[in-house]
């Protein structure tokens, strides 16, 4: 794929808040880049694989759950499209709550969420589950600073921004980390997810890992209550809605996905880590904190205060969730193919578009799993 095509991919996914406009972007886009073949190959070589899905007519998946992943899995299914002519796949970013709602009564063919589900959740699907982690990224506070490029935060810090407790940017919790800095004697505005969301679920797991005060007053879940009556605090929907917040509202901060956050150009504060450093949000970092993580057999893991010096403090898996057993055996293998396709060719864009490519033994771990979907389908990993 090309950088350019790259580029105009990363402009669509500006501040889209429907995936019927964002598909329609994303389709124009993939027409104006031309070509026939697989967009993702390297070398310039425009030329088609031979197809190893038997359809004889199109097969339509539709799927929906977490913001978090969506740029890319949308940009994925595109080209998968280009790739596959037969296969169709439709992804709608509702948040992790309504995804994981809409995948339990089986209204969608997949499922995905940046919290893993749990037993109690599996137990209601009479079809079974498997849980795929198919990407991973890193949650940011981004923020609205005219004249502030760089901003650190302390765990103390940012838990009291959240709390309601910190409410002006030159408070002296913030100043004292950032004694170079010119912080304004402004009001805080905390932007927050205003939907039942998996990244709300991540950060909150976070939060209740290193503050005993968060998780005995607010805890931790997809939705919180966010105490607004010692603070600033307005609602996003999904990580468009929030990184749209951010941009409009000067003094606000938020939490979204690093992808929403680079793509945007919205300056991301510097957190404290467990080791007591102050690290970048980049790729690196969260490659470090992904490194010193070993995924269990189930393939759920929760990152909530990860150690290591380098490592960034908040990231995590997002999972594809599918059925063990579709009616339909051609779904099957869409699903299989739809998988086998984000695990090799979807991996060279993650990166580009702000995520973190999945290590080998995980791409492994992951593909073995998918492939008990269909009997009629081997999933490859290149």
């Amino acid at each position: 794929m090309t950088t350019n095509y790259i580029n105009q991919i990363k402009k669509k996914f500006r501040l889209v808040s429907t995936f019927s406009l964002l598909a329609a972007t994303l389709s124009l886009s993939a027409c104006a880049g031309g070509g026939g073949g697989d967009s993702t190959s390297s070398g310039g070589d425009t030329t088609a694989p031979e197809s190893r899905i038997p359809f004889e007519e199109t097969v339509s998946l539709t799927g929906a759950g977490a913001s978090f992943p969506a740029p890319l899995y949308q940009n994925w299914f595109v080209t998968l499209n280009q790739k596959e002519s037969k296969l169709k796949v439709d992804y709608q970013s509702v948040g992790s709550g309504s995804g994981v709602k809409q995948f339990t009564s089986q209204t969608v063919d997949f499922g995905a969420s940046d919290v893993a589900m749990t037993d109690e959740e599996i137990a209601k699907v009479d079809r079974g589950v498997i849980l795929l982690p198919m990407t991973a990224g890193s949650i940011v506070f981004a923020y609205n600073l005219p004249g502030v490029e760089t901003l650190k935060l302390s765990q103390e810090a940012y838990v009291g921004i959240l709390k309601g407790k910190i409410t002006k940017w030159n408070d002296p919790k913030i100043t004292k980390d950032n004694p170079d800095v010119n912080l304004p004697d402004k009001s805080i505005t905390v932007v927050h997810r205003s939907d039942g969301s998996g990244t709300t679920g991540v950060l909150t797991k976070h939060l209740s890992d290193i503050s005993k005060d968060w998780k005995d007053k607010i805890g931790a879940g997809k939705t919180v209550e966010w105490p607004s009556t010692q603070g600033r605090f307005i609602g996003g929907k999904g990580n468009e809605g929030v990184t749209a917040q951010i941009k409009q509202n000067e003094g606000a901060i938020g939490y979204v996905e690093y992808g929403y956050a680079k793509n945007n150009n919205l300056n991301a504060a510097h957190l404290q880590n467990q080791s007591g450093k102050f690290i970048q949000p980049s790729d690196e970092s969260a490659s470090q904190t992904l490194a010193a993580v070993t995924l269990p057999e189930n393939l759920r893991a929760f990152i909530t205060d990860p150690e290591g010096e380098e490592s960034y403090p908040i990231v995590t898996y997002t999972w594809i969730l599918a059925y063990e057993q579709y009616d339909d055996p051609n779904k099957a293998i869409a699903v299989e193919a739809m998988v086998e396709y984000g695990l090799n060719e979807g991996q060279k864009q993650s990166g580009k578009l702000g995520y973190i490519p999945l290590p080998q033994n995980v791409r492994e771990k992951v593909a073995a799993a998918a492939d008990k979907i269909s009997p009629d389908y081997e999933i490859k990993i290149k």
